[in-house]
């Protein structure tokens, strides 16, 4: 009798567990919902560059695991559909970095499984045609980041041989680029950048096996860079910021949507992050319902964020995602 009535004690105590384990995950659940999007329509990938003008998303280059990539989707936001377009013009490679400059898309860098590169080429969605522009004036590497504010494009850190910190400014009009001087920050590759109010926000990255945990803000008026809130810090004001550090990675995606920032993915993580620039603090959002993945795309059009492709260990993948922060997430609609 005694045996039973520890057995039973036993397996209330359990019970007791299971309900409050499962309290804690209601009361943990987050907001965000993912929805499935019309597969990319080319090889499963990763290490992708990618641009946006107006209503398309154009995807270029890339790596299958057993080849190196030259080819150019364009994703029309508006039908859900992805059309070929003109294949890019430099040499296959992975890990390049691009951006837009009035209603140009633009591609350098990368590495073509034996050399680092520093060409830079234009693409024209008008005529569909690809021209070779001034090559980039740094180092010749991959990995780096490019982003777009004020009207001038921009390359900066990335890996060489050595982890770099440096950055140059493109002038589409004179063709010209011009090497910046300010920032503070560390050394990286595979780092993440978004766009808020024509301001970049830089972050996250891997140097010398080590993950970077400062976080920076450029403003393009005056070239200056601002260091805000490191992302391994707790705030006074808000207790679930930053939980366990999950917003350090590096090989993340980002994009913008309706003035946050938003961090996703990188090495097999599923985890989003929302940024404030308000506030200079992140919230974490629903994660993303597909597989988690490292080397993926992240770009926003008109208001609308996307995750798509990446690979996680041997296995290369062609799903988009769009993310709907403010909805409640449904295991239902995919």
């Amino acid at each position: 009798m005694t045996i039973f009535k520890g057995r039973t004690l036993i397996a209330m105590l359990l019970m007791s567990l299971v309900f409050v384990g499962c309290s804690n995950d209601d009361d943990e659940e987050l907001t965000g919902n993912w929805i499935k999007k019309s597969s990319f329509d080319g090889p499963a990938r990763s290490s992708a560059a990618s641009f946006v003008i107006g209503s398309y998303a154009y995807v270029a280059t890339g790596y299958t695991g057993d080849e190196y990539l030259k080819d150019l989707w364009a994703y029309n936001s508006d039908g859900d559909y992805w059309e070929q377009k003109a294949d890019f013009t430099g040499i296959a490679r992975s890990s390049a970095s691009g951006f837009s400059i009035d209603g140009n898309g633009y591609i350098g860098l990368g590495y073509d499984g034996i050399n680092k590169l520093n060409d830079f080429f234009q693409y024209n969605p008008d005529n569909n045609t690809w021209t070779q522009k001034a090559d980039f004036t740094g180092t010749a590497r991959y990995s780096a980041v490019g982003f777009q504010v004020g009207g001038k494009g921009y390359f900066g850190t990335g890996y060489d041989g050595n982890y770099l910190k440096d950055f140059y400014q493109y002038d589409a009009n004179s063709d010209t680029w011009t090497q910046l001087n300010g920032f503070s920050g560390n050394k990286r590759r595979n780092a993440a950048v978004f766009v808020i109010d024509d301001k970049a926000y830089l972050g996250t990255g891997v140097n010398n096996g080590s993950y970077q945990v400062d976080f920076w803000m450029f403003d393009p008026s005056d070239e200056s860079w601002t260091r805000k809130r490191d992302i391994d810090q707790d705030t006074d004001d808000d207790e679930s910021y930053n939980d366990d550090y999950v917003i350090v990675r590096s090989n993340a995606s980002a994009f913008t949507m309706n003035g946050l920032g938003y961090i996703a993915c990188g090495e097999s993580s599923k985890t989003i992050w929302e940024y404030d620039p308000a506030t200079d603090v992140w919230k974490e959002r629903t994660a993303l319902e597909g597989s988690g993945r490292t080397d993926a795309i992240g770009f926003s059009i008109n208001e609308r964020g996307f995750v798509l492709l990446g690979r996680s260990g041997s296995s290369y993948y062609d799903d988009i995602w769009e993310f709907r922060p403010q909805d409640e997430q449904n295991d239902d609609d995919n």
